[in-house]
């Protein structure tokens, strides 16, 4: 499971969305990959289901490239608590993702092994993606 090894503060704000990705939004490792259309957040669950689908899909042939990394903890009070006494424990770590940032991308494949790669990567992802290829 992906999560950050070692963090400052346990918990953190929730931040919005506002914006377009500027840093992340080129393929700068591999030929193909995948960006995210709209804004979301990612779950590192999410995440690690799309990896293994890719892994899986090009029997490890390639090399995949994980663009994003879920650094933000998501917290949450246990069931039947009285309100107050303080923000609750961290629940799980997600990703927030901006319109036009690249997700995954991928190298030493063909680009019909790519793209089915990545089409069994979107179904695991909450959030409406494109393929994209560098030209």
């Amino acid at each position: 499971m992906l999560s950050p090894k070692k963090v400052k503060w346990r918990r953190q704000h929730r931040s919005g969305f506002k914006g377009l990705a500027h840093r992340g939004s080129s393929l700068d490792f591999g030929d193909f990959g995948i960006m995210a259309m709209q804004p979301g957040r990612l779950t590192a669950r999410q995440l690690e289901a799309g990896r293994i689908a890719i892994s899986r899909s090009v029997k490890r042939g390639g090399k995949l490239w994980m663009r994003v990394f879920p650094d933000r903890p998501i917290t949450k009070k246990p069931a039947e608590v009285r309100m107050g006494s303080g923000k609750g424990a961290p629940e799980l770590w997600i990703a927030n993702i901006h319109p036009g940032r690249i997700l995954f991308e991928i190298n030493g494949v063909t680009k019909e092994q790519a793209t089915a790669a990545f089409k069994l990567a979107q179904h695991k992802l909450p959030l409406k993606t494109k393929i994209v290829a560098r030209e």
